[in-house]
């Protein structure tokens, strides 16, 4: 009986690869979002110290169903993270987005 089971077992799982390019990850610090009526689209943007321009480095494009699930698995993440590390601070939002890192101004 357990040899049936392993079929129906098979079929619920999908194999993922994670290519090592992809599996270093792209750091982002600022996300903008828009949306039409069939997709939204995720821009994940690097801002850097004293630099005023910023390059989109990475751009996911979802169907609104995947866009709320996204939002549900992040939702459940940040909980489980907050339960194990405690609140996690958020930034007044009169200065979001961060445009200025208070860092000096690099002088040659």
């Amino acid at each position: 009986m357990a040899d049936q089971n392993k079929p129906k077992q098979a079929q619920n799982q999908i194999n993922i690869e994670l290519p090592e390019d992809v599996a270093e990850g792209t750091y982002s610090n600022l996300a903008i979002i828009s949306h039409s009526q069939s997709e939204f689209v995720l821009d994940f943007i690097r801002m850097v110290p004293n630099v005023p321009k910023a390059k989109v480095k990475s751009r996911v494009i979802l169907t609104p169903q995947h866009a709320k699930r996204l939002l549900k698995a992040l939702q459940d993440n940040i909980t489980k993270f907050e339960n194990q590390f405690g609140p996690v601070a958020e930034p007044d939002s009169s200065s979001f987005p961060p445009m200025n890192f208070s860092t000096p101004k690099a002088e040659a």
